[in-house]
């Protein structure tokens, strides 16, 4: 992503954001892409130029704690609706009204948060991997109780990990073993060491390792891991934090009207995806999207954007060409 098309805004809460912008040509709409833990804006990289070369115009920002961005130590600056209100300050700044939100992972999270606080900015929503996350009034304790009973195996003991005090020296110590795991060939090792209570942990101290996946270069590995250690895990899992401290039960309070989402949205469901598992995805958008819902299921890990990276490109293409006539265009 060229080093020249980054700017930076200070958002009225006073936090400096990195992000990467790209004008549309005429009238094409922005599309904004919001990435997850534990990456930055060049998670993006290549939708970035598969879009930029279409024509459309491009925020793609490090979110909170990432990348050129802050990184406040405060895990209480790290709520949703603050940071969704970062992402608007972004749009305003480049006098952007309205545009398409895409998000992955946490990115998702962020997404779905913009629908419920936001909806009035975007055009349309995307999800990939994590589809629309619902805010909910339960504690994170119940939430791992209920999420394990319902699937039969713990999906997120790993957040307890990240809660923990030492979790960003002992990633940034041994950060071949961490990011060995996170990109995994066999995607099926996320049950037994990521879900698991004290797994990740274990892997971790243990500086486990296990074969990569080939759609990521070494290269490309080596650029996150210099983008990651240059700032530290301690923001990253600040985002965390604020899940398992209850921090965010204050963000769940909504306007019943925009827990829906009326507008047109695309789920890309990763069926090799054993801790965001894509059923609970689906099921989750067959009751909240009102409007027209697009779903794509992909063979792949987490990592749909990079994994299927053509074939995720031309499936969002196609459906932003399809939304109903006039959506599209930012006026």
């Amino acid at each position: 992503m060229d080093p020249s098309l980054y700017k930076s805004v200070t958002t009225h809460r006073g936090l400096k954001y990195n992000y990467y912008i790209s004008a549309p040509a005429s009238g094409q709409p922005f599309l904004l892409f919001v990435h997850g833990f534990p990456n930055t804006s060049y998670d993006w990289r290549y939708q970035v130029d598969f879009f930029k070369a279409q024509g459309y115009g491009l925020i793609v920002p490090d979110m909170l704690g990432y990348g050129g961005t802050d990184k406040p130590a405060d895990y209480a600056n790290y709520k949703m609706s603050l940071m969704c209100q970062d992402v608007i300050d972004i749009l305003d700044a480049e006098n952007v009204e309205k545009t398409i939100a895409v998000g992955h992972d946490w990115g998702s999270i962020v997404v779905s948060r913009l629908a419920n606080y936001f909806p009035e900015r975007f055009i349309a929503f995307a999800f990939l991997a994590v589809g629309y996350v619902p805010p909910s009034n339960d504690k994170f304790d119940d939430v791992f109780a209920k999420t394990t009973k319902l699937v039969g195996y713990e999906m997120f003991g790993y957040w307890y990990f990240f809660a923990a005090e030492k979790a960003p020296e002992l990633i940034e110590k041994n950060i071949d073993s961490f990011y060995s795991l996170m990109l995994a060939d066999d995607p099926k090792l996320w049950v037994a060491h990521l879900g698991a209570s004290g797994a990740l942990k274990a892997w971790i101290e243990g500086n486990k390792k296990t074969k990569i996946a080939p759609y990521i270069s070494e290269e490309e590995i080596a650029k996150q891991k210099e983008e990651l250690l240059k700032g530290g895990l301690a923001g990253p899992v600040n985002w965390y934090k604020v899940r398992v401290f209850d921090l965010d039960l204050e963000d769940s309070k909504v306007a019943p009207e925009n827990l829906l989402i009326h507008k047109p949205v695309f789920l890309g469901a990763a069926l090799q995806d054993y801790i965001c598992l894509a059923p609970l995805q689906k099921a989750v958008l067959a009751q909240v999207a009102k409007g027209p819902l697009t779903i794509k299921d992909f063979d792949t890990s987490h990592w749909v954007q990079w994994q299927e990276k053509d074939r995720v490109n031309q499936e969002l293409l196609e459906w932003v060409q399809g939304l109903p006539a006039g959506v599209a265009a930012n006026i």
